[in-house]
């Protein structure tokens, strides 16, 4: 998906490349914005890059200490996570968070039994602080 958004954003600068060239006022308009969604898109498509690369650096290092969480989340036949039993080991993960407000470790798991019980918004939060927090303690 990431490669379909990469020719995405470069057809799209392209084409307000050309709008530019036209000298018509409107086109041209059109042409600017053109070349600013690219910038977003690219720079949303490298903060999710860099999203995953962190990410996956922090669970193989908890993986290599043999730290993830080992329990498991009961599904639904059809694969989806049960709400219902994630719920049941949140309490656990969130208040080792409570006690270790400063350790990407404490966040990381935590992220992992959010994504485990389908939150994914809420997940990801806490893998981003867990990012941030190694980076801090790191520097």
């Amino acid at each position: 998906m990431a490669v379909v958004l990469a020719l995405y954003i470069v057809f799209v600068a392209q084409r307000g490349v050309i709008m530019l060239s036209t000298g018509d006022p409107i086109a041209v308009t059109m042409g600017i914005a053109l070349l600013v969604l690219p910038l977003i898109g690219a720079w949303a498509l490298w903060r999710e890059v860099q999203f995953g690369r962190h990410s996956d650096r922090l669970g193989r290092v908890l993986e290599a200490e043999d730290a993830l969480p080992h329990e498991e989340v009961a599904v639904y036949p059809s694969g989806r996570p049960r709400k219902d039993a994630g719920d049941e080991l949140f309490p656990q993960y969130r208040a080792d968070v409570e006690a270790n407000p400063t350790d990407w470790r404490s966040w990381y798991r935590l992220g992992l039994v959010y994504d485990a019980a389908g939150d994914r918004p809420r997940a990801r939060q806490a893998i981003r602080k867990a990012i941030s927090l190694e980076k801090h303690a790191t520097a």
